[in-house]
């Protein structure tokens, strides 16, 4: 079984198998990815923040925490090299560089929908693979990702994650897109969930830039007083800086 734990990347699996489903259906399941101590730290947090809604018009419509502390450090444990090795030899998409993800919730009866996307356009071409990892402390009902050949309109695959920590993988083409079915019963879907990209930077990169441009916009008088110096903004991508994970206790 792979395994992203605190310490990094553990565990061994069957790779040519995996690459062969990739190619055939463009997706792949990884049962319990991530370590259940890390699911209990991060579940721990978000059943203490506020939810928000988030839209983003047709496409979806869910809840996202205000905590970002949660996304940060699921972003350092999926960052980890080993591990992006482990995806570009699966999945052939060599130019894979980082990951960028964020954490949202889908709950029952709260008009939260995934409807079919490609999660590309003409800024977003160095996404090359997606990922959605299930934080759910309980199992939900529904939920279910499904990928479909946009020209033809063939369902390609139909997966479910519903296991703690279980993620699903596919892959990122104008000629594909992707949805998730509508939540039934009582309990919520929570993730964690975004891509891996290309570039000419990669995550760690990305933070000391952030890190600059929030250093940029400080005041002389907070510059010497400390004031504002952490933590660093969240964007789009759930990026953040390493201090407001050790601020809070997360590493």
């Amino acid at each position: 079984m792979i395994q992203l734990t605190k310490a990094g990347l553990a565990g061994a699996g069957n790779l040519i198998q995996l690459a062969h489903q990739f190619e055939h259906s463009h997706a792949f399941c990884l049962p319990h990815l991530l370590h259940p101590e890390l699911i209990e730290r991060v579940s721990a947090r978000l059943e203490n923040c506020e939810w928000i809604t988030r839209e983003d018009g047709t496409i979806a419509k869910e809840a996202a925490p205000s905590d970002f502390a949660p996304a940060n450090l699921l972003n350092f444990v999926v960052n980890t090299s080993e591990f992006l090795d482990l995806v570009r030899q699966v999945t052939g998409c060599h130019s894979i560089r980082w990951f960028a993800g964020r954490i949202y919730r889908m709950t029952p009866g709260a008009d939260h929908f995934d409807s079919w996307h490609a999660d590309v356009g003409s800024t977003t071409r160095d996404r090359l693979v997606g990922m959605s990892i299930n934080l759910s402390t309980h199992p939900y009902e529904g939920g279910t990702f499904r990928l479909r050949e946009e020209a033809s309109g063939e369902i390609l695959c139909e997966l479910s994650n519903t296991g703690p920590g279980d993620a699903i993988l596919f892959r990122i083409s104008s000629s594909l897109k992707h949805m998730v079915t509508s939540l039934v019963g009582t309990e919520s879907k929570t993730a964690f969930a975004g891509w891996f990209r290309s570039g000419n930077s990669d995550f760690y990169s990305m933070l000391k830039l952030a890190s600059r441009e929030l250093a940029a916009l400080r005041s002389p008088a907070e510059k010497l007083s400390g004031i504002g110096r952490e933590p660093l903004p969240s964007n789009r991508d759930g990026l953040s800086g390493r201090k407001n994970l050790i601020s809070s206790g997360f590493l």
